[in-house]
């Protein structure tokens, strides 16, 4: 539990330092976000903090020594941000890739940011009388309409599903810390 409450508390601290910065930036550069999108996009944040930190407290409960850590803690970040999104939009890549990453909730959480972080920039595109169309191709080539088994996931759902999958992850961490030394790691 230690390792879990200090990953968390770690990766608030970091994150939260980084959401600061970024926010001075979008100020300095362009700023369409009012306060409700801050908070929203706060909320993703200790959300994917959250998720985060049960994956990798799972992943990482069988390893021994800080360069296990260490190395599978680069390679499953490295990994799991190409293939949720976060460093190359979903919509790139072909349609049977796609189908398969809308199975991973973190698929979800990168929508929620991008969809929180842009909800000013398509309000202010909207304000401006671009077309419906435009602003729609626009979200589907950014990943704000996620789409699973031909549905488009709505931001309550994806709340919901990374909700549900923080819950599910933590209570296998935990069942796994239950395990004998044998079993478990």
């Amino acid at each position: 539990m230690g390792y879990f409450l200090s990953t968390v508390a770690n990766s608030l601290m970091v994150n939260g330092l980084a959401f600061v910065l970024c926010l001075g930036y979008l100020l300095k550069m362009g700023w369409y976000m009012n306060a409700a999108d801050v908070l929203w996009v706060l909320f993703d944040m200790i959300l994917l903090v959250l998720f985060g930190s049960t994956l990798s407290s799972i992943i990482s409960f069988p390893l021994t020594t800080q360069g296990q850590l260490s190395a599978v803690g680069t390679i499953v970040s490295a990994g799991y941000g190409f293939i949720c999104g976060a460093y190359m939009p979903i919509s790139n890549l072909g349609s049977g890739l796609q189908k398969a990453l809308s199975y991973l909730p973190s698929t979800y959480a990168t929508s929620l940011i991008k969809n929180h972080m842009l909800h000013g920039v398509f309000r202010e595109m909207e304000r401006k009388h671009y077309p419906d169309e435009m602003v729609e191709a626009i979200r589907d080539t950014l990943d704000c309409n996620p789409v699973f088994h031909g549905n488009m996931v709505s931001v309550n759902q994806m709340i919901g599903i990374m909700m549900g999958s923080i819950a599910v992850f933590g209570i296998i961490y935990y069942v796994v810390t239950l395990l004998p030394e044998g079993e478990g790691g």
